[in-house]
């Protein structure tokens, strides 16, 4: 060995594989003891193996009869990481049950007979990430319950029968790092929407209320509708699920996506809808040449947030930086210094704070392109003036063009044959309709109206 340090290290894995050969050869009887994990699932146990070793970090006593859980039951379990009881008969939990179990990261209670959670319940579980409750008899949670669990990550307490839960209680400064609430197929039938919708963004994206015995509101339809534009988790895999009872009655329920037409008209939530198609998120019109500052929204708070913007064609960027097209400010928003038709896309902001938390906006940018004051002919007017110009100047051509012939002189005695007289006649014949023949003289033809026209000479017999 090099040195005392890698010696030590040896001797704690020798120690480590003798503590788990010895461990397996006295795995309790019926159970899977393997390296870290002792499995006693569907023993048929009515209380906890006697000799639990502490190196066990995974222990799974699912599918068993055990009915309580006395003060210190795994105190003798420091690494324990993972601990599954789901299908017991367990009713409450004894204060101090979880007493030196500060290392649990998963805690499965579920299917069990549990009808509350009280504050004491949880108090040594300050690493918990992920607690599972659903499927009980859960009627009331404390409001103080889960305030011990500041490193949840993931709530579970669907399948129960809450008639309301302490929103309050689970803000973003005691769980900050909380993305998932199932509170699903409860008996809630209304909700405190004030204290929901001050809950981060990410735990609205997760927090699943489906299935409950909401009763039909204006406001929670509203508030639905807003994370449906949101494209929150929560309701894009249950959109179906959510529905409404119309005033309280249980026949006649309602689905809050499929029958709008109900909401608007029957609960007149029209404008409240309208509201929500106007949100800023989503599209913002600027004219090109003009400048435009695009905010990025975040309910983080503190002084040491980190702003990221990603645009359409400029890439990423961070303040206070300033490529003379686009410009960052300290307080994160993104002014474009003057819009034009390539500046139009989807601008992307990122906010990071300094535990880790990070949450996103988007804004689409549309540049619209500027017209002249002063439009150009119609079309169809233009089409008009040629029409009228071409009619007027066919009345001219028929009714005003001067005749190149003798036709206007005086005629020349009778009797006296005049070609021009020939050539006029053989013209005018053509733009006159056929002569009458009359009764007035012989061999002469008149027209039907006072002008006479000579289609030929007359000659004296």
């Amino acid at each position: 060995f090099s040195g005392p340090v890698e010696r030590q290290a040896v001797l704690a894995d020798v120690n480590l594989l003798l503590l788990l050969a010895i461990a397996v050869s006295s795995c309790p009887k019926g159970c899977l003891c393997c390296s870290d994990i002792l499995s006693c699932a569907d023993q048929g146990l009515k209380a906890l193996p006697s000799k639990l070793h502490a190196y066990i970090t995974t222990l799974d006593l699912n599918y068993n009869h055990l009915t309580e859980l006395k003060e210190g039951s795994f105190a003798t379990l420091p690494r324990l990481e993972s601990l599954r009881l789901a299908h017991n008969r367990l009713k409450c939990l004894e204060a101090g049950t979880f007493r030196n179990s500060s290392s649990l990261r998963q805690l499965d209670l579920s299917s069990n007979q549990l009808d509350k959670v009280d504050v004491h319940y949880f108090l040594e579980l300050t690493g918990l990430e992920e607690l599972l409750l659903f499927n009980n008899r859960i009627v009331r949670v404390e409001s103080k319950a889960l305030a011990a669990l500041g490193n949840l990550r993931k709530a579970y307490i669907s399948h129960n029968h809450l008639t309301d839960f302490p929103f309050f209680s689970i803000q973003e400064d005691s769980h900050p790092f909380l993305a998932t609430m199932d509170l699903s197929s409860n008996s809630m039938s209304k909700l405190p929407l004030v204290d929901i919708e001050t809950l981060p963004a990410a735990l609205q994206s997760g927090l699943f209320l489906h299935n409950n015995t909401l009763i039909c509101e204006c406001e929670m339809y509203n508030m639905f509708r807003r994370w449906e534009l949101k494209g929150f988790t929560s309701i894009r895999d249950f959109r179906e699920e959510y529905t409404c009872l119309v005033y309280g009655e249980r026949k006649a329920s309602v689905k809050f996506f499929q029958h709008r037409r109900f909401f608007e008209l029957n609960l007149n939530c029209s404008s409240a809808v309208a509201g929500v198609v106007r949100e800023p998120e989503g599209s913002m019109l600027v004219y090109e040449g003009d400048g435009v500052v695009l905010d990025c929204h975040t309910t983080l708070r503190g002084q040491h947030l980190t702003y990221l913007w990603v645009s359409p064609h400029h890439g990423a960027g961070a303040p206070p930086e300033n490529n003379g097209t686009l410009r960052m400010h300290a307080n994160g928003s993104l002014e474009i210094v003057s819009a034009q038709a390539e500046d139009s896309g989807v601008y992307w902001c990122k906010v990071f704070d300094t535990v880790k938390r990070n949450e996103s906006w988007e804004v689409n940018v549309t540049v619209l392109m500027r017209h002249d004051e002063a439009e150009p002919f119609n079309t169809g007017f233009t089409t008009l003036i040629g029409c009228v110009t071409t009619l007027v100047l066919v009345l001219m051509y028929l009714y005003l063009t001067p005749c190149r012939c003798w036709c206007r002189k005086q005629p020349p005695p009778p009797g006296t044959p005049s070609p021009a007289n020939d050539q006029c006649s053989a013209q005018s014949s053509i733009l006159t309709p056929p002569p009458l023949t009359t009764t007035e003289g012989p061999g002469r033809k008149v027209s039907n109206n006072k002008h006479v026209v000579f289609l030929e000479p007359i000659k004296e017999v």
